[in-house]
C-alpha cells in the first residue's frame, strides 16, 4: 500500500469538482482567463465556501502535468489506498488488476469503466507503470473518488495472493483459450488481469492467472485498446450476474 496516498495532484474541471465534493480540496490555482467559464465560476463558488485557498494566475501550463488542464490545478489531502485483501469483500467481488499499464490516461479510463460497472477494487502496480497522478484522475472524471485502489509492487504476486483467497484470476489475452462473453465462471470471485499497451500481460503474469480469456472480434484488428478491453471485460461480469 502506497503510505501517501493518491489524488493529492489534481487537473482538469471534473477531477477538482469531484474532490471539492469529497471535501478533500485544500488549494485551487485558476487561469485568469477562464474564470468567467460558468463550471469554474461555480465551482470557485463552491471553492471559496468550503475554505479552499484560490490563487488566480495568468498562465497554468507552469502547474500542469496534463496536457490540458483546463485553466485548473489544486492540491487535495491524499486518498487513502487499500489493501488487497480489504478489496476482496464484498464477495462474490470483482476487481480489475492492471499488468504494467504505460498510459495514465488507460488507467483512469479504466477506473472510469470499473466503477461504472460495480466492480469492487482496482489493483495497480508501481513498477514500470502508469502513475496515478493528475493525468490518471483527469480520465476518470471523478471515478477514483469512488473506487478502492490497492497499490501492490507485483502483478504477479498479487495474481498468487488473489488465487490463495479463493478468487479466480482472468487474464485477458488475444488468444485466450476461452471466450469472455457467457463465461460461467464470471459468477464467481474473479479478477480480470489487463495486460500493458502493446505487450500485453508479462510473461510470468500469464503464466500465473487461472485461465486466459479471449474477447471475439470481427474484422482484421488483432487487440482492443487496454481500457477498451477493461471496459468489455467488467460489463460483461455484470452482464452475467444480472446486475444492470
Amino acid at each position: 500500500m502506497a503510505p501517501v496516498g493518491i489524488g493529492a495532484d489534481l487537473e482538469g474541471i471534473h477531477a477538482v469538482q469531484a474532490a471539492l465534493r469529497a471535501g478533500r480540496l485544500t488549494e485551487l490555482r485558476v487561469e485568469a482567463r477562464r474564470m468567467s467559464h460558468p463550471e469554474i465560476a461555480g465551482l470557485l463558488e463552491r471553492a471559496k465556501t468550503a475554505g479552499v485557498r484560490i490563487e488566480v494566475v495568468d498562465d497554468i501550463r507552469p502547474f500542469a502535468v496534463t496536457s490540458a488542464p483546463q485553466g485548473l490545478h489544486a492540491r487535495a489531502r491524499p486518498l487513502k489506498t487499500f489493501s488487497l485483501d480489504a478489496l476482496i469483500e464484498p464477495a462474490p467481488c470483482v476487481l480489475v488488476v492492471l499488468d504494467h499499464l504505460e498510459d495514465p490516461q488507460n488507467v483512469g479510463a479504466v477506473a472510469r469503466s470499473a466503477l461504472a460497472a460495480g466492480a469492487t477494487g482496482l489493483v495497480v502496480p508501481t513498477r514500470r507503470a502508469a502513475p496515478v497522478g493528475p493525468t490518471a484522475f483527469k480520465a476518470a472524471a471523478g471515478a477514483l473518488e469512488h473506487l478502492r485502489v490497492s497499490v501492490q509492487s507485483s502483478t504477479a504476486d498479487v495474481i498468487q495472493r488473489l488465487k490463495r483467497s479463493g478468487v479466480w484470476t482472468l487474464g485477458l489475452t488475444a488468444g485466450g483459450g476461452e471466450n469472455l462473453f457467457g463465461l460461467a465462471l464470471l459468477t464467481e470471485p474473479v479478477a480480470i488481469v489487463v495486460g500493458g499497451e502493446g505487450r500485453g500481460l508479462g510473461r510470468l503474469v500469464e503464466q500465473r492467472v487461472d485461465l486466459s480469456v479471449r474477447i471475439p472480434m470481427l474484422g482484421g484488428s488483432e487487440s482492443l485498446n487496454a481500457s477498451v478491453a477493461a471496459a468489455l471485460a467488467v460489463f460483461e461480469v455484470a452482464r452475467v450476474r444480472n446486475q444492470l
